[in-house]
C-alpha cells in the first residue's frame, strides 16, 4: 500500500492509525448492510434516518462526523449538502442511496452505497454504474499514479459515456483521525498530486440526465486487497 506521503494536504492526526481506519471502514461497510437490510417501500425517508441513526447506536456508533443521510427516489438526484425534499416516500420500484460517517474512537468512516428495490433495470443500471466507476476510477489511481484531479476527468468521461452526469458537489475529501479537516478541507478532485491510500475518500455521484434520479458509491481509497 502507498503510505509515502509529501503533501501537506495528507498529513494525519497524532491518533492516525492503519489499523483504525480500517477498522473504521469496517464498522461503516458493517453499518451500511445492517440499514439498508431494514429499508422497505412505503418507509418515509424521515423515517429510514431516523432507523440508520438508531442502528448506529446499536452498533455502538454513538458518533458521526457528518449528517447521516438515506436518500429516497427523486431525492437521489441531489447533493448532499442539499436538504431532501421532505416526506418522500420509497415506492415498490424504487431507488435508495445511504451516506454515514460514523466515527470509531478517534478515527473517522465514511462510506455510502446505492440499492434498487423492486423491478426497474435503469435504477439497476445507476446503481451497478456508481459502484463500478468507483472501481474503474480506483484503478486508474492504483496502476497510472494519477493525481486527484485527472482520477476525476476520468470519472467524468467515463460516467458520460455510461449514460450518466457525474456530480462534480461530490468531489472526494480527506478522512484521517477527527477531525480531518482541522489538516485539510480541499478535495480530491483539486488535488494535483498522487493520492495516498488511507488518506481519501472516492466519491462518485451518477445522476441520470433526465433529472429523475441518481445513485451513489463511496469509499476509502485503497488497494485491491481491500475489496473482495
Amino acid at each position: 500500500m502507498n503510505q509515502v506521503v509529501s503533501s501537506p494536504a495528507e498529513r494525519v492526526g497524532p491518533s492516525f492509525s492503519v489499523d483504525g481506519m480500517l477498522l473504521a471502514r469496517q464498522k461503516t461497510r458493517e453499518a451500511i448492510a445492517r440499514i439498508s437490510a431494514q429499508v422497505r417501500p412505503g418507509m418515509v425517508e424521515e423515517d429510514a434516518v431516523a432507523m440508520a441513526k438508531q442502528t448506529m447506536l446499536d452498533m455502538g456508533l454513538a458518533l458521526s462526523w457528518h449528517p447521516t443521510r438515506v436518500r429516497f427516489g427523486s431525492n437521489t438526484m441531489k447533493p448532499m449538502k442539499v436538504q431532501s425534499v421532505p416526506g418522500v416516500v420509497l415506492q415498490e420500484n424504487d431507488i435508495f442511496f445511504l451516506d454515514i460517517a460514523p466515527r470509531v474512537d478517534a478515527w473517522e468512516g465514511d462510506g455510502g452505497k446505492s440499492f434498487v428495490v423492486g423491478q426497474n433495470a435503469e435504477f439497476t443500471r445507476c446503481a451497478n454504474d456508481a459502484e463500478r466507476l468507483f472501481h474503474e476510477v480506483r484503478a486508474v489511481w492504483n496502476k497510472e499514479k494519477a493525481s486527484g484531479r485527472s482520477l476525476y476527468e476520468f470519472a467524468d468521461k467515463t460516467a458520460k459515456s455510461m449514460g450518466w452526469e457525474l456530480n462534480f458537489d461530490l468531489p472526494g475529501h480527506r478522512v484521517s483521525d477527527f477531525p480531518h479537516a482541522a489538516i485539510h478541507t480541499g478535495s480530491l478532485a483539486d488535488f494535483d498530486e498522487n493520492p495516498s491510500a488511507m488518506r481519501w475518500i472516492l466519491e462518485i455521484h451518477l445522476r441520470d440526465p433526465q433529472g429523475r434520479f441518481g445513485a451513489f458509491f463511496e469509499d476509502m481509497l485503497l488497494d485491491d486487497r481491500h475489496y473482495g
